[in-house]
């Protein structure tokens, strides 16, 4: 089964370099583990843009969805066997990146 683990943040700032190496120990271990599917960083809530093609026209706005204090900064995609195996490997994830994540199965 695969698992979003987004990583949370309330700042736009980038990695530290030790945070930086640390995740890249995790996504090399996800590897190793035949966990990894793929990951990516994201840019902050100010590069977003909101498409919403549901009327008459395309409505295109600056910013994100949701105005709050904090958003997704990053993300890894894993291949897990059960939630609980997601759950230790995303507390781990949390652990390199030194941000709150969340896990949500794909349906």
């Amino acid at each position: 089964m695969q698992y979003l683990v987004s990583v949370i943040t309330d700042d736009a700032g980038h990695a530290t370099p030790d945070e930086e190496a640390a995740i890249d120990v995790f996504n090399d271990r996800l590897r190793a583990e035949g966990h990894w599917v793929f990951a990516g960083g994201l840019g902050g809530p100010d590069t977003a843009t909101v498409i919403d093609d549901r009327g008459a026209e395309t409505l295109f706005t600056d910013g994100p969805f949701v105005e709050t204090k904090e958003f997704v900064i990053g993300f890894w995609i894993i291949e897990a066997p059960d939630l609980d195996v997601a759950l230790k490997l995303a507390a781990e994830g949390s652990k390199a990146c030194n941000r709150k994540v969340e896990v949500r199965p794909f349906l």
